[in-house]
């Protein structure tokens, strides 16, 4: 079995020994053109009940925006709260040290490589000692500040997808927190499902909402910056579509401060972490 692990796709990609994976140009082509159609056969009859990386009761994962201006009810925490809980209370804490398997494939400019995901859980163990390492809660919080200190939004939650890539079996103990860049990072293929399908298995934080201000002058950076391609410019202002995950991203980059998000519901986090309870264990 440990033979077998030695060969599951994501540890070929991290060590460069799938022949393409060189981080060029070539292999970025070749990454998206390969995982944009795999995720576009959820749109297919049946292939969401049929397909584990695509079941509903599978996956479960929501992006936790950085951004510093999120306007929150008075004493709720942010949203990176969560992300530490996890860290805190899980019976094992490890971290893929070689770098993000996407990064890697696509030679990533505008991040680092070595940032790689944090699994949580039972099944974090269980991944490839190759380019896996157990850490202790202070080194695995110390990760998720460097990640977002360079402004990598993360993502947590159950992927069934992560199962298949690291070849381990699924026993809803594995829990992700990837630190996903918006050029790179696989999880932006995921628009390519139904609508319906993709708000089951990425749905966005219970109360947050953003919102396009009177001062947009429709410059399009936010449309340029969002990895679900879910903003659009009408009549000279930005329009969010209903794929917006609320990351953030497009507020960050905005030059008049246009974009607004917005927490209204306190117990956001505690129905975030009750959700993803839900779907998998990581204590």
């Amino acid at each position: 079995m440990n033979l077998f692990k030695n060969f599951a796709p994501a540890n070929l990609m991290v060590k460069r020994k799938i022949p393409f994976m060189r981080g060029n140009k070539r292999a970025k082509f070749i990454f998206d053109n390969t995982f944009s159609p795999v995720f576009s056969l959820a749109r297919l009859p049946h292939m969401v009940e049929i397909v584990p990386w695509f079941r509903r009761d599978k996956t479960d994962l929501r992006s936790l925006p950085l951004n510093k201006d999120i306007d929150l009810p008075d004493g709720a925490p942010l949203p990176t709260d969560l992300l530490f809980r996890f860290i805190e209370e899980a019976s094992h804490r490890t971290i893929t040290e070689d770098g993000c398997m996407c990064r890697i494939a696509c030679g990533c400019k505008e991040y680092p490589e070595d940032i790689g995901c944090l699994f949580l859980g039972d099944s974090a163990v269980e991944i490839s000692e190759k380019i896996n390492r157990e850490v202790t809660v202070e080194e695995a919080k110390e990760h998720a500040r460097r990640a977002i200190d360079a402004g990598l939004v993360p993502m947590i939650g159950k992927v069934r997808f992560d199962n298949l890539i690291y070849m381990i079996r699924d026993r809803s103990r594995l829990v992700t927190i990837c630190f996903c860049c918006e050029c790179c990072c696989v999880s932006r293929h995921l628009r390519e499902m139904r609508i319906d399908d993709f708000e089951q298995v990425y749905p966005r934080l219970d109360g947050i909402t953003v919102e396009v201000t009177g001062d947009c002058t429709g410059c399009g950076n936010c449309a340029d910056q969002c990895y679900m391609k879910a903003i659009s410019i009408s009549s000279g202002k930005a329009e969010i579509g209903e794929y917006c995950r609320a990351c953030g991203r497009c507020a960050s980059v905005c030059p008049e401060n246009a974009i607004k998000i917005e927490i209204n519901d306190p117990e956001y986090l505690e129905k975030a972490y009750e959700r993803i309870r839900s779907y998998v264990r990581h204590d």
